[in-house]
């Protein structure tokens, strides 16, 4: 589908929405076939007032996958989701210190506030049962406050003494991202010149039923010479004509028919080539193309009129394979449709959210194995566990009998959780400690926070610039540039 029709449905659905018809604007919103992240995040929506959690759910996940600095569907997959706080955390993180951030910019009339997150992280460590820690958050909070929002944390920070939980603070499901109100005008056809007419020729006993443009009047024996043609302004990446109808498969390909002139940026030594046509850029088998030279001449137009052969050459194999994977900032989707039945998607609970697509009854090694390559961190680091508290029980190692994880899947999906032990060559010992060199203070929930001179207990080395430790009673990372070891008798 064509900017141009993705344009057209969205202010169509936008519109159906307004007028409170959420059933038949979400229909509209499904038939577009390469949604934005914008898109996605307004089908989640829809799907929430339909009560469609697991919908909901995916819709949300395609949205950050499409830009996954997008902050307000972190908030609302947070909100989705029974187990939030990593979202919640992840949305305060891209708010990057700033108080609120205004989308209406974007098409969406919401300001999403830090201490409204921050409200939630509360909650959230509230219902865990960590009481102190709700208190924190919210004292937190009210640094990042507004007049407006101001009772709502005093009235949450009062519950917390006493103890008691208090309301979540959600989003308006009902508001959307429309889309931008110039490209919209531009939708509608407008006719600047109008009708042609003709007032003069030049050719005898005209009647005016056709035009002929005005021809320059020359003196007897005089001639012209034809100009060269003349080339077209340069453009980025060699030209090439199409000579056969493509149909993409995956959401990284371009879809093209005979004619179309494309520019070809890249070939890959698997016979793919990355093209750009019409202003979009995407994957062409180049055994599709042929080099071309564009001019003002009939060349062009020569080559372009060309019938194609009747079949098409074989479709050459892709040496990615699989899809890639959602977090790979590539602008890519995978589409549940691809995946076979022997495959899942595996999505992991660390400090922030990932998925990785396993074949179904892996074993623990071939998993550990394909998180650690995420984190990069070796595998013997990485303790997994069915929920977010790492029992005895819940925790999966060499020895668990994977076939009991894998009868968790559910629509070819499972969720794990996922912590860094400490390992076998970097243990620390309980009495190691470290001094501050430097003051750190970060607004990262997952970071430790601490001034110059303080001694922090070392825990963990992380990686090799990132060390994980304890202090006044709290736990997390830090850069390990701001400390030096204090010797055992220092």
């Amino acid at each position: 589908m064509s900017f141009l029709d993705t344009l057209k449905q969205w202010d169509k659905a936008s519109t159906v929405a307004d007028k409170q018809e959420f059933s038949e604007a979400l229909e509209i919103f499904l038939s577009i076939e390469e949604p934005n992240s914008k898109i996605y995040f307004n089908i989640g929506c829809l799907h929430l007032l339909n009560d469609d959690l697991r919908d909901a759910e995916k819709a949300f996940d395609s949205s950050i996958c499409k830009d996954e600095h997008l902050a307000v569907a972190f908030f609302q997959r947070a909100i989705t989701y029974e187990e939030s706080l990593a979202d919640f955390q992840q949305t305060l993180k891209e708010l990057r210190g700033n108080q609120l951030i205004d989308y209406g910019a974007l098409g969406l009339r919401y300001k999403l506030n830090a201490c409204e997150v921050l409200h939630n992280i509360a909650l959230t460590e509230a219902q865990m049962g960590h009481w102190e820690k709700a208190q924190e958050s919210l004292v937190k909070a009210l640094d990042y406050r507004t007049e407006s929002k101001l009772g709502i944390i005093d009235n949450a920070l009062q519950a917390t003494l006493k103890q008691k939980l208090f309301k979540l603070i959600g989003f308006p499901s009902k508001v959307l991202f429309k889309p931008n109100k110039h490209y919209v005008a531009e939708l509608e056809k407008k006719d600047y010149l109008g009708k042609a007419k003709v007032v003069a020729s030049v050719v005898p006993q005209d009647e005016f039923s056709g035009f002929a443009p005005l021809m320059p009047q020359v003196e007897s024996g005089q001639t012209f010479s034809k100009p060269e043609p003349e080339r077209l302004r340069a453009l980025e990446g060699e030209p090439h004509t199409v000579l056969y109808k493509f149909v993409p498969e995956t959401s990284d390909e371009l879809a093209v028919v005979p004619g179309n002139v494309v520019f070809v940026l890249q070939k890959g030594a698997d016979n793919w080539a990355s093209v750009v046509f019409n202003e979009r850029r995407g994957l062409v088998p180049y055994n599709y193309l042929e080099r071309l030279e564009i001019t003002m001449a009939s060349k062009q137009n020569d080559v372009q009129s060309r019938p194609p052969s009747r079949q098409p050459p074989t479709r050459p194999e892709r040496k990615s394979g699989l899809p890639p994977c959602a977090d790979d900032r590539r602008n890519t989707q995978m589409k549940e449709s691809e995946l076979a039945d022997d495959y899942c998607v595996v999505k992991v609970r660390y400090t922030f959210t990932f998925a990785i697509l396993v074949p179904r009854g892996s074993s623990y090694a071939m998993l550990a194995e394909k998180i650690s390559e995420k984190l990069s961190v070796p595998a013997n680091a990485i303790v997994l566990s069915l929920s977010s508290e790492a029992t005895e029980q819940n925790v999966i190692d060499g020895g668990t009998d994977m076939e009991g994880v894998w009868s968790r899947v559910s629509d070819r999906c499972i969720t794990l959780w996922c912590r860094l032990a400490q390992q076998t060559n970097e243990r620390v010992q309980k009495e190691s400690s470290l001094l501050a060199l430097h003051s750190y203070d970060s607004s990262n929930p997952e970071d430790l926070s601490f001034h110059q001179g303080d001694r922090i207990t070392l825990l963990s080395k992380v990686n090799q610039d990132w060390l994980e430790g304890e202090f006044n009673g709290n736990t997390g990372i830090f850069p390990a540039a701001f400390v030096e070891e204090v010797p055992a008798n220092g």
